[in-house]
């Protein structure tokens, strides 16, 4: 079936290349019969330039075009160009001595007046090559256009798909390092037999359907992220009990503004986690705000300093997913001078940008 719809299509553009070489033949015979009593000789005339005329265009458009223009050999392309051009202006000589000796049997009168200027053959004859390469050249760089399209397109798509299994490998990332960490919580509560302990259960399962559901969408509502930070803030309230001073002020916070998932959250986490106890106190302080389509996250700690900087798997992992999810959207400051360690999050959004 395929081989018969190849033949098919060979078959239709062979016909197609020969009416249109038959309709230049008949331009031909019109062309150079202006003037002429005799129509018969014109195109006898006409036949004998046809070959001419179909070799030095196919020469042109299936040799010079693709192999050596397209390619950017253009040296090449115009060595061979000239050499096309002088073999066939020697054989467009040739067919006018054609016309004057078996035509006009070597009567110079008896020719058809457009067949003696040499410039107005050889007009009519590359007339014809340059239409017919301008229209494949213009074919060709559709074809390469569209090529690159659809190349651009699987790049794209790989990019995408290898941004997608990126997030997807930090999200495996906090999952267990959360989710460690709050049990840890929990089990030195269960040990104490505490009576928080229930309370600490609830909240844990709501930080937990956020984390194994909500974490996969693209974004959530800001709101829904705060709420989870304050249940997590109460959790570690009962482990710390009164070494704990923690503030967390929120202002201007709109009800439509959105987020990706588990974005701020690991922020508080690492404090908690690489906080120090100073004076018997680990001291917090979080501060979030809205304001000209930006969010304003910014978080302090009481800490010591550590030869290594490496402040664990949630703030490296949200350093990655921010320049995945926010590129060029974020501006983020860390400082750790004396005692204190601070992170300044700045979070550029737009309605288009969150949907």
């Amino acid at each position: 079936m395929l081989e018969k719809q190849f033949i098919l299509k060979k078959i239709g553009y062979a016909l197609l290349h020969l009416l249109f070489w038959v309709g230049v033949l008949f331009f031909y015979t019109y062309l150079f019969g202006v003037g002429s009593t005799s129509y018969n000789n014109t195109l006898i005339y006409s036949l004998f330039l046809m070959p001419i005329t179909i070799a030095t265009t196919y020469v042109s458009i299936y040799k010079l075009i693709p192999d050596y223009l397209i390619t950017k050999r253009y040296t090449r392309f115009a060595v061979y160009s000239i050499f096309t051009l002088i073999i066939s202006a020697y054989l467009i000589m040739v067919s006018i001595f054609f016309s004057l000796i078996y035509i006009s049997n070597f009567e110079y009168d008896q020719m058809a007046p457009a067949t003696k200027n040499i410039l107005f053959v050889m007009s009519g004859v590359y007339l014809i090559t340059v239409v017919v390469s301008a229209f494949k050249l213009l074919k060709l760089n559709l074809k390469n256009a569209e090529q690159n399209s659809v190349l651009k397109t699987k790049i794209l798509d790989t990019q995408l798909k290898l941004k997608e299994q990126e997030l997807n490998y930090l999200k495996m990332q906090i999952h267990p390092h959360f989710l460690f960490n709050t049990l840890n919580t929990m089990y030195g509560f269960a040990l104490k037999k505490a009576d928080e302990t229930p309370e600490m259960i609830l909240k844990l399962s709501n930080l937990l359907d956020y984390l194994l559901y909500q974490v996969d969408k693209p974004f959530v509502l800001l709101t829904e992220e705060i709420a989870h930070i304050k249940d997590y803030i109460s959790l570690e309230n009962m482990r710390f009990s009164d070494t704990l001073n923690i503030t967390f002020n929120t202002n201007t916070i709109s009800e439509a503004q959105k987020i990706a998932p588990m974005l701020l959250l690991p922020f508080v986490e690492n404090s908690f986690k690489h906080g120090v106890i100073q004076n018997g106190t680990l001291k917090i302080n979080i501060e979030l705000f809205c304001k000209n389509d930006s969010i304003h996250f910014s978080i302090w700690n009481t800490t010591k300093k550590q030869e290594d900087s490496n402040k664990g798997i949630g703030l490296e992992n949200i350093k990655k997913r921010l320049d995945l999810l926010y590129p060029n959207q974020y501006d983020i400051k860390i400082l750790e001078e004396n005692s204190n360690f601070k992170v300044d999050l700045i979070l550029k959004t737009s309605k288009s940008f969150e949907k």
